[in-house]
């Protein structure tokens, strides 16, 4: 089965508890904004639901990310807005994301990713100028 059938499938698989097609729909697109995340630079909750046509929804952003069972997804590229990793500093889960982003040459100190200013910065900070 291709890998693009595969994902939109688990998309609406994460999205089961939602209701209504349009929240699949919405999970989907916080999935894919996501996928766009390039190896090495990170997004907040709330960058990620904007991008996804959702502006205001981080809430709804964390929650799908929460639910993700895909191992490809690159979760370790979102931060809160502050550019803190989310997870209780020292869990299991906030080791494995410093550890991911380290891998992909991001900075961490302390569990904040040095250079992230606020969520309505990120944009140009790190996805570029023209984003």
């Amino acid at each position: 089965m291709p890998a693009g059938v595969t994902r939109a499938r688990a998309a609406i698989r994460y999205a089961a508890h939602m209701s209504t097609s349009a929240s699949q729909d919405a999970a989907t697109r916080i999935l894919a904004a996501v996928r766009a995340i390039p190896a090495g630079q990170v997004a907040g909750y709330g960058e990620v639901a904007r991008r996804a046509g959702l502006p205001g929804r981080a809430r709804l952003a964390a929650r799908v990310l929460g639910q993700n069972e895909d191992p490809a997804l690159p979760w370790h590229r979102v931060l809160r807005s502050d550019g803190r990793i989310a997870f209780p500093e020292g869990s299991q889960a906030w080791r494995e994301q410093a550890r991911r982003l380290r891998a992909e040459g991001v900075r961490v100190e302390k569990g904040k990713v040095v250079g992230v200013k606020p969520a309505r910065d990120l944009d140009s900070l790190l996805w570029g100028p023209d984003a």
